[in-house]
């Protein structure tokens, strides 16, 4: 990308994204690729008032290395130092800009129990961060900047640097920055989730029904007083911040002991550098009872059984077949990317989008139909035949979604 399309991102990330102001403490956490635009990023912070900046920078050859060559006892020993600076970025002035380059396949050939292992300890040395996070106690956003393993395995086709210059135009156009004004574009696209959002919360469902020609005939019972929330997020400061960038979802969280029937994936899911494909999942009074992959099986396997509250569905979103990132017709095995081009559900941990949360004990979340998990892990099933009915309290059925696209 050339320096001044690089600037123009480094800036949206920076006001948009993470909405930096003065006294801000920010971490960019950064591949190795994506060190040119964290350094714009870090003087756009700067500029903005940012009080200090920290830059992390995490190498995916040593990562591999690690989970290759470490025993497992190691391996799970995370370093306290190591934790301690993670967790340290959880008070109401922090913000947390992630910059993703991830390869699809970087742990192909690693044992899917020492994956799980490892996953299963981070989530418990990071939980205090985690948690900050997923109920906004502070900022954070996510970006992305290719890596040539990644856009190989887009574009396997293509010589490596041809295939990093096309993903490179791509993500040019997810996060809207061939616009004159890219700021703008993206005011006016939240604005329109924004009132989607608004138009969900109102019609009170107590139940989302799905249907497709895969197969899938899945109901996600709805808690009292969910809220649905999309594009910006109110942090605890009062500031709002965009998450995921780019972003084309409206979402919320399902009572987790209300779904029943079965639901098959429309797309592949990328975790922890392994690909799980062709899969589906069974529910019975919320729980996973059964579920099967063509790829990965074992890798899903140990995603649902990482605690008992990743047998639960913890995300419930909305997102147009006909969305800008399904029209590039581009599979981009980054889930940052492909839940944005699809309806989508997670299996985990819930947002707890239930109004008056923030004055609730985590029992009275619970005992709301609010899940949790130390996971979280998102997967698409929408498609162009995906309809997706609303049930209110009194029977009546709301057409939310027909043909894949929303119906209101």
């Amino acid at each position: 990308m050339n320096r001044s399309l690089l600037k123009k991102y480094a800036r949206l990330v920076a006001r948009v994204g993470a909405n930096v102001g003065g006294g801000d403490n920010v971490l960019i956490n950064s591949s190795l690729e994506g060190v040119d635009l964290a350094r714009l990023i870090c003087e756009e912070c700067y500029r903005l008032g940012a009080r200090k900046v920290h830059v992390n920078y995490n190498d995916r050859t040593v990562s591999r290395l690690k989970m290759l060559n470490e025993d497992v006892e190691t391996l799970t020993d995370i370093p306290s130092f190591v934790a301690d600076m993670k967790n340290s970025f959880t008070d109401p002035d922090c913000v947390v800009i992630q910059i993703l380059s991830d390869d699809p396949h970087l742990y192909d050939g690693v044992e899917p129990s020492k994956l799980a292992a490892y996953s299963k300890a981070a989530d418990k040395a990071f939980k205090r961060y985690y948690d900050c996070a997923m109920t906004n106690k502070i900022r954070w956003t996510l970006c992305a900047v290719p890596c040539r393993e990644w856009a190989k395995t887009v574009f396997p086709d293509d010589a490596p640097a041809v295939a990093e210059r096309k993903l490179w135009g791509l993500i040019v156009k997810t996060m809207r920055l061939d616009e004159r004004d890219a700021i703008a574009a993206w005011e006016a696209h939240c604005s329109d989730l924004i009132s989607r959002s608004a138009w969900l919360t109102g019609q009170k469902f107590t139940a989302l029904r799905y249907t497709n020609s895969l197969g899938t005939d899945l109901t996600v019972g709805m808690p009292e007083g969910y809220y649905f929330s999309g594009a910006r997020e109110p942090a605890l400061c009062g500031k709002y911040f965009c998450a995921n960038m780019p972003t084309e979802e409206v979402f919320s969280l399902p009572d987790r002991n209300r779904v029943d029937g079965i639901v098959y994936a429309s797309m592949p899911l990328v975790h922890d550098g392994n690909i799980v494909d062709k899969f589906w999942l069974k529910f019975e009074k919320g729980r996973i009872v059964d579920f099967g992959a063509e790829r990965g099986e074992e890798i899903l396997r140990n995603v649902i059984e990482t605690d008992e509250g990743s047998h639960y569905l913890g995300e419930v979103a909305l997102v147009q077949y006909d969305s800008p990132i399904r029209a590039l017709n581009t599979l981009f095995f980054d889930t940052l990317f492909d839940e944005n081009a699809a309806c989508h559900l997670a299996i985990g941990q819930a947002y707890p989008l239930i109004e008056g949360a923030d004055r609730m004990t985590e029992e009275e979340l619970a005992a709301r139909g609010a899940n949790s998990s130390n996971e979280h892990v998102d997967f698409m099933i929408g498609t162009r035949d995906l309809n997706i009915d609303g049930i209110k309290q009194d029977g009546s059925v709301v057409p939310v979604f027909r043909h894949g696209n929303f119906a209101f």
